[in-house]
This record gives C-alpha cells, structure tokens and sequence, in this order.
C-alpha cells in the first residue's frame, strides 16, 4: 500500500503517531503535529510504499513545535531523531525543508555500511551518472531536468554506494530546489508537483519537488555506475562534456565522500574502484534543453 491510498483523514492521523514509509534502503517513521504541512508532506511522498508493521525501522524522525514560548510567539519548530534535537530550532514555515534536511542528516551520520556521497545521482537502463558539485553548481536543476525527461531518479543530495558490489543505492526522496532554479524547473517541467516556496532559509527561498513515480517504484533497484560528472551552471554557455583525468576525478570524489575519513582503507578502495568503473567529465551548460541532449547521448554511449 502507498501513501497516496490513505484517506486524508488516516494520512493526518498517522502522521501524528508516525507514518511508517520506505525510502530506498531505509525504513523511515515521519512524525509532526505541524497541521499545515501534513498535506504538501502527503503529496512529496504519495508514490511510496508503508512499511510492513513489523519491519524494523531504521529513523524514527519527527518535526514539531517545542515546549514554551517558542509555540505561540514566532513560533518556532525543532527536528528530533530518536527524541534527539541535533540542531537549533527554525521557524515553523521552515517544518517541511527542515523535516528534509534532518532525514539527509541522518542518512550520512549513521550509513557507515555504505560510502554516502554529497552528489545527485539519476539513472538511465540501470546505468547511472553520478553528478557531485557544491552549493550553487545547477547540480539540483540538472537532476530536477533529467528526471522529468525520462531519466530515474536515485537522489538529489546523497548517492549511496555498496561498500562490496559498488552499486548505487536509489532514495528516490524529494528534490530540494532552491531560489532561480524552483521557476526554471516549474516552468521546464510543468507537470511535476513543487511544494509552495519557502522564504527566509539559510540557503535563500526553496522549495521540494516530488519525486517521479516510476523512480519511486524502482526504489530498491540499485544501479551500476558508469559516469561522473561534474556539473557548472554558466548563464549563455554552450553545453560542453570534458573528459576529466582519473587522478582528478578520484580526488573529487574522496572530498564529496562525506565518511570518507570514518571509512578507512575501505572508503578509499571503494572511490578507487568507483573512479576505475567510471568515465569522468566536467560538464558546462547554461540552457537545460542542450543539457538534455548531451545527457541523452551519453546514454546512448555502449557499456
């Protein structure tokens, strides 16, 4: 059973004692008593499945209003993951991205089994490219891009590879868009649901996109990676693929490695045996329709 099957009424009630959901490898518990994201929450995450009732939960995470003041004046709301508040509370219109980053948090503070990359990853025929870039690189438009024209989506901010099979582990969560990028992607994929924007964030004004269906369906098929590249948003530049030296490229991924260091010698094989499987560029664009092109072909490349 999805999400989207509950009525309204269960969907809200079971967000109050904990909606049990699968997220690619992980069973997650969703709590709040913050009413008005109930509905926008429901819709980012319709198309996953509950968890069996008597399947182990790996985050038991909430979003709610704190005791005191901070209730009824600016009211403020706070993350906790097994009753724990790992961080200083936010405005309350900040429940839903806040709900987000702290699921992101958890993954890469306890996923010590698998190397947890700070990268998107989207998949085509079950091969996938894996796009690692800091803050303001286009990495999230290009995913948003690529997934509503027909490419899977693994994940937005964390790329989940096996520490033995070296195969990417799909999330298929919600896409954090933020400032220029949420109009860019409502207008290139109209189609697609993006929760209202949210003003004021430490990272400007954001907002969620939900994942697609069929990315969502695939959740638990994991993905053989064959590229990396490394995306830059350039206002009027042509899309250009640059091939990248392996030594380069491992260096990239070893710092995108968020336990890299936690890791050991077993994290610095696995980049080693991810840079050796791959082909690695860097990648220019400033029109998302040239991006798609030069993705597609990609694709199209034998292996």
């Amino acid at each position: 059973m999805r999400v989207k099957e509950l009525s309204t009424a269960d969907r809200r009630a079971a967000l109050r004692r904990g909606l049990r959901i699968v997220t690619g490898p992980f069973n997650c518990q969703l709590r709040t008593d913050v009413g008005p994201i109930a509905e926008e929450l429901a819709a980012l995450y319709g198309e996953h499945e509950l968890a069996p009732a008597d399947d182990m939960v790996d985050f038991h995470v909430e979003v709610t209003a704190p005791h005191g003041l901070r209730r009824w004046l600016r009211p403020q709301v706070q993350f906790l993951a097994d009753g724990v508040s790992p961080f200083t509370p936010l405005p309350r219109a900040q429940a839903l991205p806040m709900l987000e980053w702290g699921l992101n948090w958890c993954v890469t503070a306890y996923s010590h089994h698998l190397l947890v990359l700070h990268a998107a990853c989207v998949a085509r025929d079950d091969r996938a490219v894996i796009l690692p870039a800091p803050p303001g690189s286009g990495k999230s438009t290009l995913c948003a891009a690529l997934v509503n024209r027909g490419w899977r989506l693994l994940s937005d901010e964390l790329t989940l590879v096996d520490l033995d099979a070296g195969l990417v582990r799909g999330l298929a969560r919600p896409v954090n868009l933020k400032n220029a990028s949420i109009d860019v992607i409502r207008r290139f994929a109209p189609d697609a649901f993006l929760t209202r924007p949210i003003h004021d964030t430490t990272k400007g004004t954001v907002a969620l996109m939900a994942p697609p269906a069929t990315s969502v369906h695939a959740g638990t098929r994991p993905a053989r990676p064959c590229w990396m590249v490394l995306p830059k948003y350039q206002a009027g530049a042509a899309a250009t693929l640059e091939p990248m030296p392996r030594g380069q490229a491992f260096l990239q991924i070893a710092d995108n490695a968020m336990n890299y260091a936690i890791l050991g010698r077993q994290g610095f094989e696995t980049v080693g045996d991810l840079t050796a499987r791959c082909e690695h560029f860097s990648f220019r664009y400033g029109l998302l329709d040239e991006a798609m092109q030069v993705f597609d072909d990609l694709a199209r490349r034998p292996g």
